[in-house]
């Protein structure tokens, strides 16, 4: 990593900065710096969310869970895919037909399997090759969007989750101030505390998951792009070689 004019690298200023930072507020009355360690602090944290932790920690590692699976599965099939476009069409460039059969035949790809769909029923005319090739499209389409409902019901299911743990953070308050008989701060601050940490948990795991899914549709529908162009040309070419012969 190059250095700056300065000499210092520029990781190394952000944590500069990051540590100034940190000291200013510290500077500020009511913000001390914690005596407990990070650890310490996410254990307490963890204890302090009260029981609805368990299905907000199950929707953080579902979560997790399917965007690395998706992104690995999205990656690989994006690579296959522009792959055996580039080829298929140099093939169909030079007319190669049965060989472009043969490839896409061999080749566990989503555009391989449609153009596949496509060219085994070239000679049958160009109507019966785009109800294959359509046909078979909605299929490749179902497997490439399968775990972001997933996706969508978390970043949904965990605000309502967050939510849920606010109403009942502040039915323990209410509960402590009817037993006690009177109001006081240390009588409610502990149902307030799950309300806001429940909340808190809970839009922490949709933005991300929000994000994730968003980025999953955008790749998908690129990739579909590259699929409909390419199955396009091909459409295009069996045309081009049915007029010949018909001529």
């Amino acid at each position: 990593m190059r250095a700056n004019e300065n000499g210092k690298k520029p990781w190394l200023e952000v944590l500069l900065l990051a540590t100034r930072l940190y000291g200013a507020l510290l500077q500020i009355p009511g913000l001390d710096a914690p005596d407990a360690t990070f650890g310490e602090q996410l254990r307490q944290l963890w204890g302090d969310t009260g029981f609805m932790r368990w299905p907000l920690a199950f929707c953080l590692i579902l979560g997790i869970i399917v965007i690395i699976w998706k992104f690995i599965d999205l990656t690989t099939k994006s690579g296959r895919t522009r792959k055996i476009l580039k080829e298929v069409d140099e093939l169909l460039t030079q007319r190669r037909i049965r060989e472009a059969l043969e490839l896409t035949r061999d080749t566990n790809a989503p555009a391989a399997k449609i153009l596949y769909a496509g060219l085994e029923r070239y000679e049958e005319g160009a109507d019966r090759v785009m109800k294959a090739i359509e046909n078979q499209g909605l299929i490749e389409m179902s497997k490439l969007e399968k775990g972001l409902v997933v996706l969508a019901t978390l970043t949904n299911i965990a605000p309502l989750l967050g939510f849920l743990g606010t109403v009942i953070g502040m039915i323990i308050a209410f509960q402590s101030i009817e037993a006690a008989g009177e109001v006081e701060a240390t009588l409610v601050a502990g149902g307030i505390k799950v309300a806001l940490l429940t909340t808190a948990a809970g839009l922490m795991i949709a933005i991300p998951v929000s994000i994730g899914h968003n980025y999953f549709v955008a790749r998908i529908d690129s990739l579909v792009v590259d699929m409909e162009e390419s199955a396009q040309k091909m459409v295009d070419t069996l045309h081009a070689i049915e007029a010949g012969r018909a001529g």
